[in-house]
């Protein structure tokens, strides 16, 4: 049989020679073999959709007659051969969708070819500017290359260009002006390039036959051209994904044969003009993430054509118009992140065609209409983060039954149970019902879902079984990625079959479920897992080693449970372990020297545990750590000077811990630093002047330490510093003025050996001599429950005053306490100690006159209380102070040292207390403008000072009885009804005391028939939270409920002490020994 008569071949009808051949679409394999050269009759040759390889022969050359070949859809590779320039008669040459590599040859001789398709292959480098030479080309077709470069100038002179398509490559620069003058030109496509620059407003006024506008994904900008309504047979108009601003205008309304618009993800604004009804055949109008303001005009719902509208993340506002129900061909509806009110109409149920809904994240209010629900052909709803209303229909497994995504989280008031119907959306990847109200149990039924991706029920009021059984039902989703069931109040335990989720689960959340038990160990067997968040749970026991074999884990937390035990080296091996929170929990032991292998970790968190080891040096190998949380452990040791080699982090806490020694001069390195806390801790030595070096840092407490020697003046340079607190220390020197200091406030700087500076900063003015003391007084500031310190001083004085006012007074002396000293003061002693009565040294002043810090020539700092004599009552009031005095001696009353009397002089020295008063602690905010009579000592030892003698000592009996003795909100109700004194008066005001120690509520605070021991009275045993101090107690401590049983018992012994009846009123020996064993059990925590 001849070979003119085999399929695919055709043979000229004068020599018999073969002159085309067609072997497209055969499965053919193997390469061209070089004999094709040999068919030098051949005029058309077409290979496509084949799997032919390999490089082009160059035999073929000699198909000088070939006008039509067609090699596309195969697999050959190489460069493209510069040899079909050679080929003259050429006018069709179709390479796309195969290997081919390198760039597009300069082609000696192209003036024959119509059609050249280069697409889908791996070319790159320029467009050649011969190309400009083939003045018959009429397609042109370079799409889905990696080209570069500009378009050259001289495609423009192509006059018979009918498609131009040079999509998704890699061009830059503006589009040739002159492209836009091709008057045949029907299509012109550059989609998916870095192109730049404007669109000439006279775009459309050579292009008369323009069908065709693909320009989305690039750079251009600049206004929509007017002109554009002039290409009048323009079907394809698409400009998305640019940076076009401006408003759109109305002549495109001219557009009537339009049937795609797309216009979206530019800067759009304005208004949709009310001509874009005009376009009747439209199908797909898409303006999306914009900023388009206005209300969506009612001339769009009246285009019936229309199936998809695309008009999420713009401005709009108004309401959604019942019109919505006339585009009944409608397919896809996303009007999404808008403004739009009202509530959602149910005509939308016309629009029988839907497949996907999107109306999330406007402000749609009212109830859900059950009607939206029946649109079976629906894949997609989402109703997210609206303020609708309603519940779920108990037959949505019906009425959805090819549901694939349903998106309902976020609603104001969805209420009611998760259907079981819901199995039957056996389509259903992804169900978001997350931030609702949903109650009742989840439903085992959701286990039938099994081409489930993703289940999000958190934020809800869901319950279950003990056993958690619907976690079991899930494990027949397979394809389960993401799980959350976050604030659910779960109370169950993790079962077992946990394990036996979804091998591609990545993310499990479920914080805050009340969740109890141990982690099982079969939890290690979720390999793919990436999230695991189990945080503010009940579970107990130790961290399971199988933890181990999540060998993807990248975010772990487990903080606020009771979890105990060691941190295991197993964590180790979480190599892609980003971030760890285990904090508020009771793990103790010592910090796995391995952690600074997991290189990948950017944030740790352990604080609030047990942890008692050092810092494992190996932490320098953390090169990428951002966060560093170690606080309220029992770590010890010193920082190690690794620590400087962490660069990369921006918050690191090492606070209320027991490190020891110097802080290390390499912390300097940190100078992306933000935060860093060291306080409450035991390091000692000066602070680095390296320091000066963290110049990110914003947050600086040092406080609480034994740091001793200057502050750097160098810290000026941290600009960024807004909070520096060093106080409690045992710093010495001038406060630094500039920089940072200039905004600091002066509590920062308290209770430190020798500060001086700025009066500001409520210390003394530094010396003016250059030299200063060398003898510094060492304090040790040791911070006890004020409550249980303040017990003695009320017994001591009640003791003291009892005997008193039996009778036991002494006579009366002139100076009556010489007699109990040695030492004398003189007058201008007194003056050169306190600057000569400087304000800058004013402690404080009361009723009889002001009390004054000194210092004497021995470095002894004292008290000085100097009476005003012109007041007649300061006379009195010293002598019997005086008087007094001499005969109260106890360890907690402050003791005075000795007097100074002159006719125009008189003055108590005191023993200094350094730590202030109560009042400082309980009301820090007025400390300085009401001096309490308890004063703490350097050892926060309370001392009862000015008790008001003068007043207790009056002239005669009958003062007890007429004067008020006491200040107003402490005074039994005996005593201010009837003026009867006794020491069951002493017990009231001591627990009226105890009770504003513990609550931080001043007495005087309640008015009308409400006190402050009936308020607490009414909060015991139940709620103590309510009435204590928020600083003493938290709910995050590890011991919160002993700590909150030590609290009531004391608030119970002062109220005891508050009794109305003087006879039920505790007597201070019982109170005593009750608060001595309040304190053992305190210790006990």
């Amino acid at each position: 049989m001849s070979v003119c008569n085999w399929i695919g071949v055709t043979c000229g009808s004068l020599h018999q020679r073969v002159k085309s051949l067609n072997l497209s679409n055969m499965a053919l394999t193997g390469r061209i073999p070089q004999d094709f050269g040999n068919l030098s009759f051949l005029a058309s040759l077409d290979l496509g959709s084949n799997n032919f390889h390999g490089n082009l022969p160059q035999e073929m050359t000699r198909l000088r007659r070939l006008r039509f070949l067609d090699l596309s859809f195969n697999s050959f590779r190489g460069e493209i051969p510069s040899w079909f320039g050679l080929l003259h008669q050429l006018q069709f040459l179709n390479l796309r969708n195969n290997s081919f590599t390198g760039s597009i040859p300069s082609f000696s001789n192209m003036s024959t070819i119509e059609t050249l398709n280069l697409a889908f292959n791996s070319l790159e480098g320029h467009i050649p500017v011969s190309l400009s030479n083939a003045s018959r080309l009429e397609t042109l077709e370079l799409s889905y290359n990696s080209l570069q470069g500009n378009i050259p100038e001289g495609i423009g002179s192509l006059h018979n260009m009918n498609s131009l398509a040079i999509e998704n490559n890699q061009l830059v620069g503006s589009i040739p002006f002159t492209i836009f003058n091709i008057s045949r030109i029907e299509f012109i496509a550059f989609t998916g390039n870095s192109l730049s620059g404007s669109l000439p407003n006279g775009l459309c006024n050579g292009l008369p036959i323009l069908k065709g506008l693909y320009l989305s994904t690039n750079k251009l900008h600049g206004h929509m051209p007017t002109s554009l309504s002039n290409c009048s047979q323009l079907e394809l108009l698409d400009l998305s994904e640019n940076e076009f601003d401006g408003p759109i205008h109305s002549e495109i309304g001219r557009l009537s044969n339009l049937q795609v618009l797309d216009l979206g993800t530019n800067h759009f604004t304005g208004i949709i003009p009310q001509e874009i009804g005009n376009h009747v055949n439209l199908v797909d109008l898409a303006m999306g993430d914009n900023q388009i303001t206005g209300s969506v005009p009612i001339s769009v719902f009246n285009i019936s054509s229309l199936q998809i509208l695309l008009l999420a993340q713009n401005n709009l506002s108004g309401f959604l118009p019942r019109e919505i129900g006339n585009l009944t061909k409608m397919q896809d509806l996303q009007i999404s992140r808008n403004m739009l009110i009202g509530k959602i109409p149910k005509e939308i149920s016309n629009l029988v065609e839907l497949e996907k809904l999107d109306l999330s994240l406007n402000s749609f209010s009212g109830p859900i209409d059950m009607e939206i629900f029946n649109l079976s052909g629906l894949r997609v709803m989402d109703l997210t983060l609206n303020n609708l209303s309603g519940s779920l229909p108990p037959n949505i497994g019906s009425i959805l039954p090819n549901i694939e995504g349903l998106y309902l989280g976020g609603l104001t008031n969805l209420v009611g149970t998760i259907p079981h119907s819901i199995f039957n959306c056996s389509k259903l990847t992804i169900l978001e019902l997350s931030g609702n109200k949903l109650t009742g149990l989840i439903p085992n039924s959701l286990g039938y879902l099994t081409h489930l991706q993703s289940l999000n029920l958190g934020g809800n009021n869901l319950i279950s079984d003990s056993s958690l059984s619907f976690l079991t039902s899930l494990t027949n989703c397979r394809n389960l990625t993401f799980l959350s069931l976050y604030l659910n109040p779960l109370n169950g335990m993790l079962p077992a079959s946990a394990g036996n989720l979804s091998t591609s689960l990545r993310k499990f959340v479920a914080n805050s479920c009340k969740i109890q038990g141990r982690i099982p160990n079969e939890t290690g067997n979720l390999s793919s897992l990436l999230f695991l968040y189990l945080s503010g749970n009940n579970l107990v026991e130790s961290i399971p080693s199988s933890i181990g074999n999540l060998k993807k884990l990248q975010h772990f937390d487990l903080t606020n449970n009771k979890l105990t035990g060691f941190i295991g080296d197993h964590i180790c091996k979480l190599q892609h372990l980003g971030e760890i929170y285990l904090g508020q929990n009771q793990l103790s032991g010592s910090l796995p020297n391995c952690l600074g292998n997991i290189t990948s970790l950017r944030e740790i968190h352990l604080g609030s545990n047990k942890l008692s080891s050092n810092i494992p040096p190996s932490l320098e190998n953390l090169h990428d750590l951002v966060v560093l949380d170690l606080s309220s452990n029992n770590m010890i040791g010193s920082l190690p000077p690794e620590i400087g080699d962490l660069k990369a982090a921006t918050q690191i806490d090492l606070s209320m811990n027991q490190f020891s020694n110097e802080i290390p001069r390499e912390i300097g390195g940190l100078q992306n630093l933000v935060h860093l806390s060291l306080r409450h801790n035991k390091l000692q030595g000066s602070i680095p002047d390296s320091m000066s070096n963290m110049v990110g840092l914003d947050f600086l407490d040092l406080s609480h330490n034994n740091i001793s020697g200057n502050i750097p003046k160098s810290l000026e340079k941290l600009q960024n510093l807004k909070y520096f607190n060093i106080s409690v220390n045992k710093l010495y020197g001038e406060i630094p003025l500039g920089g940072p200091f200039k905004n600091l406030s002066s509590q920062f700087f308290m209770y430190n050996e020798a500060l001086c500076g700025s009066s500001r900063f409520s210390v003394p003015p530094c010396p003016t001599s250059s030299k200063h003391r060398s003898n510094r007084k060492n304090l040790l500031v040791l911070f006890l429950l004020l409550g249980i310190a303040l017990v003695v001083v009320p017994s001591t004085f009640i003791f003291f005053w009892i005997r008193y006012r039996k009778g036991k007074r002494a006579p009366q002396q002139a100076d009556s306490l010489s007699a109990i000293t040695r030492e004398r003061i003189s007058y201008y002693e007194l003056l050169h100690a306190t600057d000569a009565l400087s304000e800058s040294n004013l402690i404080g002043s009361g009723s009889s006159g002001s009390v004054y810090k000194g210092v004497l020539r021995s470095g002894s700092t004292i008290a000085v209380k100097v009476f005003n004599l012109q007041l007649d009552a300061a006379f009195k009031s010293f002598d019997t102070e005086c008087e007094v005095l001499c005969f109260l001696r106890h360890r907690n009353l402050v003791k005075v040292i000795t007097s100074c009397s002159n006719l125009d002089f008189k003055a108590l020295v005191l023993e200094y207390m350094p730590n202030g008063s109560l009042d400082k602690y309980l009301y820090s905010h007025n400390y300085f403008l009401d001096i309490s009579n308890v004063l703490l000592d350097e050892d926060m030892v309370s001392h009862l000072s000015d008790f008001g003698i003068s007043k207790l000592l009056g002239e005669d009996e009958s003062d007890l009885h007429t004067k008020v003795l006491a200040t107003l909100g402490y005074i039994a109700p005996e005593y201010g009804r009837d003026g009867l004194v006794s020491t069951k008066c002493d017990v009231y005001s001591y627990g009226i005391m105890l009770l504003e120690t513990f609550t931080r509520r001043k007495p005087t605070e309640f008015e009308g028939d409400l006190s402050l021991n009936q308020w607490v009275s009414y909060s015991l045993p139940e709620a103590v939270m309510d009435v204590v101090d928020a600083n003493l107690v938290t709910s995050m401590g590890n011991h919160f409920q002993k700590e909150l049983d030590v609290v009531a018992s004391i608030m119970k012994v002062a109220l005891d002490c508050c009794a109305e009846s003087p006879a039920g009123r505790t007597n201070m020996k019982d109170v005593v020994g009750m608060l001595q064993n309040i304190k053992v059990q305190l210790l006990a925590c």
